[in-house]
């Protein structure tokens, strides 16, 4: 059975590569090198998208509130760059939020790992 994706997600999806490739090759500012892009929501009507990236380098949150501010900054050249990528009437406006989901995913995991490592004591 074949799945049936709207013409939205298909958007998301290119608009996920195309951001990716320019935060790679075309911006230079290292607050933002290691920036990942994962993920994208675009509205119904194709007019707002909602950019969601995380950053390997990142220790502090004030690093990612930094690394997300520079990305709001250079929305409109990265919004330029990718209307000479894609073929849409009108470029989705883009603004940027930070996916957490990656951290929350790790610590997760080594919480996970510690409770394994520490059996819960026998009973007395």
């Amino acid at each position: 059975m074949v799945k049936e994706y709207s013409r939205t997600q298909r958007v998301a999806q290119e608009m996920q590569k195309k951001i990716a490739v320019i935060l790679q090759r075309e911006i230079k500012d290292p607050r933002v090198s290691m920036a990942t892009v994962s993920g994208v929501d675009v509205s119904r009507d194709l007019v707002y998208a909602k950019v969601f990236v995380t950053f390997l380098n990142a220790k502090t949150p004030e690093q990612v509130n930094h690394g997300i501010r520079t990305l709001q900054e250079a929305a409109g050249f990265i919004r330029s760059l990718l209307g000479r990528a894609m073929y849409l009437r009108v470029m989705p406006e883009l603004t940027f939020a930070y996916d957490n989901s990656l951290v929350e995913g790790m610590r997760m995991s080594n919480l996970i790992s510690q409770i394994a490592k520490h059996p819960k004591d026998k009973e007395r």
